[in-house]
């Protein structure tokens, strides 16, 4: 690593990191001040709540790394610009691309870094919240009542009484094969059925089995203490699976649910598929800042340098109206999963990088300064 890409990570992972600091404090002291009150008069330990807050540090980081990134930029760049030590640079031959060299691939490991909090750990924060509240409280866990599962591909539906979110234990199941002409075949009647998933096969207990024929009527009838079916393929999670949001899956649930359910009307698994192309294309928008700020970041003189960063600002922000917009109209099927996952990153990509063009060659930038085409006229 050249002397001069040790210098510029210097200055700004130094800043990168009192940002992320500073806005991981701010959302702990507010969090813990509205919820010290819950954990003093439910007697919760000390480890509980730290696990509590465990679980929760992947989701901010989601969301203030990018934030980080962007004032960290703007902050370590305008500060070498003021200083004229970009000028410096730029004047020993050295090209703008390569001195924002070492900027862009600390944005690629951030972009990694999200994507591995993305992939499993953020979604879950919700969930895991909600577990928190409900073992703090000594409540159960979420109960369904009266649960009804179609399996299309292996011909199955499933009549399951109750059972517990998120467990692998189901009362009084019955189960109904059927087959190609939705002909009752035979009938599996539980009191408990149990999945175990090291072999993933299913425990029955206290089990009635009915024989039918082709005109539905009972040929033979069995009663058995306790039955092992091998060869289901239904798991916990699909069973469950009506009642789960797609913004609370991860990156594997999201992709087992679109695969199990892919007969399900396209209505219904258009939030699935948005979310599933949301959660690979939310990381990039750390590149995307990168591209925003650097090129904004910048400047040869003192003039100019509020609106520009205003601008950056303006601009990130804009970003993020645009995700959520898009993303709420991948979840109402107005238009593709992947075009609403990956627009709003293609575009302010493209103008991030036509921002660092005009900078690399030397030209400023449109005015964002709404008081400098006065200041032209008046001359």
């Amino acid at each position: 690593m050249r002397l001069l890409d040790r210098y510029v990570i210097r200055n700004f992972v130094q800043v990168y990191f009192y940002c992320i600091a500073g806005f991981t404090s701010i959302w702990l002291i507010f969090d813990v001040s509205d919820n010290i009150s819950s954990f003093i008069d439910n007697h919760i330990p000390l480890l509980l709540v730290a696990r509590y807050y465990a679980t929760q540090i992947p989701q901010v980081f989601i969301i203030l790394l990018p934030v980080a990134l962007l004032l960290s930029l703007l902050f370590a760049l305008g500060r070498m610009s003021r200083s004229n030590e970009i000028v410096s640079m730029l004047t020993a031959g050295v090209s703008l691309p390569r001195v924002l060299l070492p900027l862009i691939g600390i944005g690629l490991l951030t972009v990694a870094a999200s994507m591995a909090l993305n992939y499993s750990l953020a979604p879950h924060a919700e969930l895991a919240r909600k577990s928190f509240i409900a073992e703090a409280q000594s409540r159960p866990g979420r109960n369904i009542q009266g649960q009804v599962f179609r399996n299309r591909s292996d011909l199955r539906t499933w009549f399951i009484q109750s059972f517990r979110l998120g467990d692998d234990l189901f009362n009084n199941v019955q189960v109904l094969q059927q087959d190609a002409q939705d002909n009752i075949v035979m009938s599996y009647s539980a009191a408990r059925a149990y999945y175990r998933p090291e072999t993933k096969t299913w425990d029955l207990e206290n089990v009635r089995l009915a024989y039918y024929d082709a005109a539905g009527n009972m040929t033979k009838e069995e009663f058995r203490p306790a039955l092992t079916i091998e060869h289901w393929s239904e798991t916990p999670f699909r069973l469950s699976s009506a009642n789960v949001q797609a913004e609370a899956l991860s990156v594997p649930e999201l992709r087992e649910y679109l695969h199990f359910n892919a007969d399900f009307p396209p209505t219904l698994l258009a939030p699935f598929r948005t979310h599933f192309q949301y959660r690979l294309a939310l990381p990039w928008t750390c590149l995307v800042v990168v591209c925003i700020a650097a090129p904004l970041g910048i400047g040869y003189s003192r003039r100019g340098v509020l609106s520009s960063v205003a601008a950056a600002v303006i601009l990130v922000f804009s970003n993020n109206f645009l995700v959520h917009l898009f993303l709420a109209l991948g979840e109402g099927a107005r238009v593709p999963g992947w075009i609403a996952a990956w627009t709003p990153n293609i575009l302010f990509a493209a103008i991030g990088l036509y921002l660092l063009y005009l900078r690399a060659s030397n030209r400023e930038a449109p005015s964002f300064n709404p008081f400098a085409a006065r200041r032209i006229v008046a001359r």
